[in-house]
């Protein structure tokens, strides 16, 4: 049994003009110690399945599917009991760590708060476990005391790792951790994630527009484009042999230092309107090797190499 499975995940914002269904029908499985990336352009609905396994949707609603960590039903669960297995066993590293973090508590206070929330510790016990969490994140445990304003944004983003950290959970989600960095300190942060993920044996999903990242920290990457997933397989599988034409192309658009071309490959246009997505393909109006049934029936995913699957009716028929 995966340690987390999700299927046919469709979440909704709900608008005056209509449903935006950000996630339409997704699925995939996590395994024990794995790292999964998620990747895609922006507003493809990388944030919302994050979004939906923590249960902090807002403005909208998971209408359809499952999400099961173990054999407990997450969407099932009233709240009151799903506050128990948030930051326990699943939690999340967020983007924006100055807004994620209160600005009139030390960190080492927000930590603390979120230990004892969920353990039944004193206060010394959990300042020392909190300093111990920032020894682990190569920050100063006395750093403990600082406002989130005091800190580097590298360093607020370490204190986000720690707190997810805290209680031990099986699962982490970095949604975009490295994007509001540095370069340098990008570097910094994906080390100190992958050599986390490896040494506490965590379950990982990482959700980032940057594919090189992801190539970097991920054993199993999946391609989301309109709110579904067009590509999914092993990482070294979807660089050195991508099937969907958009998975191609984002790989088309990444900078090679080696390449006599000094301006990478756009795509042109933009992703659809969730509000009124396309009929059939949802890339096919972008897609530049499309055919004539692209833009009437919806591909669905296939197995075109060993735990490799793509949605691509050029695929399906070549199967």
């Amino acid at each position: 049994m995966p340690l987390l499975e999700v299927e046919d995940l469709r979440t909704h914002y709900f608008t005056e003009a209509g449903p935006v269904k950000a996630a339409d029908g997704v699925s995939f499985t996590l395994e024990k110690g794995e790292s999964i990336g998620i990747a895609g352009e922006s507003g493809c609905g990388k944030t919302t399945v994050a979004m939906s396994l923590m249960r902090l949707i807002k403005g909208g609603a998971v209408v359809g599917g499952k999400i099961m960590l173990g054999d407990l039903s997450l969407l099932d669960m009233p709240m009151k009991e799903f506050l128990k297995v948030r930051w326990e066993r699943i939690s999340l590293i967020s983007q924006a760590a100055m807004g994620a973090l209160n600005p009139v508590y030390t960190v080492g206070a927000q930590i603390v708060e979120a230990i004892q929330i969920h353990r039944k510790v004193s206060k010394s016990d959990a300042w020392e476990q909190t300093r111990g969490l920032l020894a682990q994140v190569k920050m100063d445990p006395q750093r403990a005391k600082s406002f989130p304003h005091e800190l580097s944004g590298g360093m607020r983003q370490r204190v986000m790792i720690a707190m997810a950290l805290a209680c031990d959970p099986d699962i982490v989600i970095a949604d975009e951790p490295t994007t509001a960095l540095d370069v340098v300190t990008q570097v910094q942060v994906l080390r100190l994630l992958i050599d986390l993920q490896k040494r506490l044996n965590l379950s990982l999903i990482y959700i980032s527009h940057e594919l090189s990242v992801l190539g970097q920290a991920c054993d199993r990457i999946i391609i989301m484009y309109a709110g579904k997933i067009v590509e999914m397989g092993a990482t070294t599988e979807i660089f050195t042999s991508p099937q969907h034409p958009y998975t191609q192309k984002l790989l088309s658009a990444l900078m090679d230092i080696h390449s006599d071309i000094s301006i990478p490959e756009s795509i042109p246009g933009k992703p659809p309107d969730l509000l009124n997505p396309p009929e059939g393909c949802r890339f096919s109006p972008r897609c530049t090797v499309g055919q004539e049934n692209c833009g009437e029936d919806a591909p669905v995913l296939v197995e075109v190499a060993p735990n490799h699957y793509v949605a691509c009716h050029r695929i399906n028929e070549s199967k």
